[in-house]
């Protein structure tokens, strides 16, 4: 696993930490030179200028979110161009649409696509795959898939950035990105470096 030095004014990138594996992103994240925190309440979301939303469960997330005050925050700051990666259960939060959710589950939104929950099968179904990601050098990424989504399609203004087995596995519009697999849980930081570099762009 590599490792990166933190300077002080390297930016502060939240995790998301109501559920999922949040230390893992938060190990990645620090890898990749920036400062990692977890986010759990609104005043801290104020102090990121970028944020990740973990794998886990979309459903529980998005009743936490609502719990803890977030879900409003969140897609304020995702409409005023806050970074953002989800990973799996984060893909199914930041997409505006959702197939196979709850009646009563809630999005961020921030991505113009339609996802489907568990569509890649149950958890033990879970694999992994190497996947070519556009914008991403230094040959595939090996993705883990657990109980992953997959979008079944995209709006004008969102860019396909990976397909697995004919179904689109990564996507990104403006500063949100989002992932199928769980690259936290590889040791390649590659995909959190993108992220990084998109939100040094913004900031």
């Amino acid at each position: 696993m590599s490792t990166s030095t933190t300077t002080p004014d390297a930016p502060v990138i939240g995790v998301l930490a109501l559920q999922g594996d949040v230390r893992e992103h938060l190990a990645a994240l620090a890898a990749s030179g920036v400062q990692a925190r977890p986010v759990r309440r609104p005043e801290e979301l104020a102090e990121v200028t970028g944020l990740v939303i973990p794998g886990g469960e979309s459903t529980t997330m998005s009743k936490l979110a609502v719990v803890f005050g977030l879900l409003e925050p969140l897609r304020e700051r995702v409409r005023a161009g806050l970074p953002v990666y989800g990973t799996c259960a984060g893909m199914i939060m930041v997409a505006d649409k959702i197939l196979d959710g709850r009646d009563d589950q809630e999005t961020i939104g921030g991505i113009d696509m339609i996802v489907r929950r568990n569509a890649f099968g149950r958890q033990n179904e879970s694999f992994e795959a190497e996947v070519d990601i556009q914008g991403i050098e230094g040959g595939p990424v090996e993705g883990v898939f657990i109980r992953a989504p997959w979008v079944e399609s995209v709006g004008g203004e969102a860019e396909v950035l990976a397909t697995y087995g004919g179904h689109t596995v990564a996507v990104r519009q403006g500063n949100v990105l989002a992932t199928s697999f769980h690259p936290e849980l590889t040791g390649d930081h590659r995909v959190h470096a993108l992220f990084v570099d998109i939100v040094r762009a913004a900031s």
